[in-house]
């Protein structure tokens, strides 16, 4: 902890001038951003952030890798962030902020778009703090049955991933209490996606996404299988429904994610520490409905669901 806090006096003395003034003048904060892969989501973050810190005037030195959703890259990115000698750290995504928090208990590490904080081992780490985009699962649910009536919902998950583990788990439960089966398949890497979503595309009434980085980046794959055989996609985010054919999706907007990630820089820089913070939440669900793929399936969107979309694709 002391190490913590003498990390935090050393960033605020580095640029406490920028957050006053808006000009450098001891030095530049040196930031690492460490990104599990790229797709629409993840990098809306990232801009999200360094457009937050630019707009306040933060004078930051911003590197950002990409462990294009390799583990083990994720590991030596952080390792490589240690060597060269980061004030601050951010992971975007589950495995990277992991990796981050593995490395470092001496600087402020900030984790962006991790759905579950306590399952990943981030929760309570006194140099640890970000953001969450749990999402409602219940909620999800409750949509799926009412535009389609599933009594068997398909879910791909990526096994080495908490976010995808902790959804799968999370929807497995509320499928139990309400008689409904969960056919799961699991994938490693995005090219995986493809073939296991045909492995249970024949045995389900509908298909779910949830906030599983590896399988969002292969959205597209997976949309071409249900389109072929039929099978309504719902999806958790909708920053990557645009294009496919997911019909329904319920989520966040990742780029004010991004701002609410850039905007906990700045409390640290202003002198709050990472136990002050704890956790953030996203809290405005966004709707995403695509009509035309509702009307390729014979399916009816309530008026009421209708209503409270934000995006409406005709």
């Amino acid at each position: 902890m002391r190490k913590l806090l003498l990390s935090i006096i050393i960033i605020i003395s580095i640029i406490a001038p920028v957050a006053a003034e808006g000009t450098k003048e001891d030095g530049t904060l040196r930031i690492g951003i460490s990104k599990l892969l790229s797709h629409p989501a993840l990098d809306a973050i990232e801009k999200g952030i360094c457009d937050y810190l630019e707009d306040a005037g933060i004078d930051a030195d911003i590197e950002v890798q990409n462990a294009n959703g390799e583990i083990s890259t994720a590991a030596s990115i952080a390792q490589l962030f240690r060597t060269e000698g980061k004030d601050l750290v951010i992971g975007i995504a589950t495995p990277t902020a992991q990796a981050l928090a593995n490395v470092f208990d001496d600087i402020p590490v900030i984790y962006s778009s991790v759905t579950d904080v306590k399952a990943a081992g981030l929760d309570g780490l006194p140099n640890v703090c970000g953001v969450s985009d749990q999402v409602p699962a219940a909620e999800h649910y409750r949509l799926i049955e009412e535009i389609t009536g599933a009594e068997r919902i398909g879910m791909v998950y990526t096994s080495g991933e908490a976010n995808g583990i902790s959804a799968m788990e999370q929807m497995a439960a509320i499928c139990r209490e309400n008689g409904t089966e969960l056919v799961t398949a699991s994938v490693s890497n995005s090219s995986e996606v493809r073939m296991a979503a045909l492995s249970i595309i024949d045995r389900v009434d509908a298909m779910y996404v949830a906030i599983d980085n590896t399988v969002v980046s292969a959205i597209a794959s997976l949309s071409d299988v249900c389109s072929d055989a039929s099978v309504p996609l719902f999806s958790a985010d909708v920053t990557s429904a645009e294009g496919t054919e997911v019909l329904l999706a319920g989520g966040f907007d990742y780029y004010a994610s991004g701002l609410l990630t850039g905007e906990i820089v700045k409390r640290l820089i202003n002198g709050e520490s990472c136990e002050d913070i704890g956790t953030e939440y996203l809290t405005d669900l966004e709707l995403y409905v695509n009509l035309a793929a509702a009307g390729k399936l014979g399916l009816d969107i309530p008026e009421d669901i209708l209503g409270r979309a934000k995006y409406i694709i005709e």
